[in-house]
């Protein structure tokens, strides 16, 4: 039983909305690498396409881009994985590989083409949990 959490992306919105896929809804999420596209009707989001930006393995651990297998532990100064400290710090840290495999449980897309229904129309929950926050 294969689950995923898909944070989708919507930069004409600037919102971000969330989807729970299982069992044969994530199987073609399975392989693929960062920096791929999705096409939406694969989980019931007809017209679009997306992009894998990232994620997260079961522990919380980021996805990085050029790193092969599951998990490393390696030294960088930068980029995913590290905040930012002084100029020239580098910090040894765990990281995940590039690609997506049945220990992911969070994957990021962001929306390269757009379909005929807005996100914000398909996602209504989103709207009602903002409105209740400000209250």
């Amino acid at each position: 039983m294969v689950s995923f959490k898909i944070c989708i992306s919507d930069p004409s919105s600037g919102k971000t909305f969330q989807k729970e896929v299982k069992d044969s809804q994530a199987r073609p999420f399975i392989g693929l690498n960062i920096g791929e596209s999705v096409k939406g009707d694969s989980f019931d989001l007809g017209g679009y396409e997306f992009q894998i930006t990232g994620g997260s393995d079961y522990c919380g651990f980021p996805m990085r881009r050029g790193i092969l297998g599951a998990r490393k532990r390696i030294t960088i100064a930068g980029g995913i994985g590290f905040k930012g400290a002084d100029k020239g710090i580098k910090k040894r840290k765990t990281v995940v590989g590039h690609k997506i495999h049945d220990k992911i449980s969070q994957i990021n897309v962001k929306v390269t083409k757009a379909g005929a229904k807005k996100l914000i129309e398909i996602f209504p929950q989103a709207e009602k949990k903002e409105a209740e926050e400000k209250k």
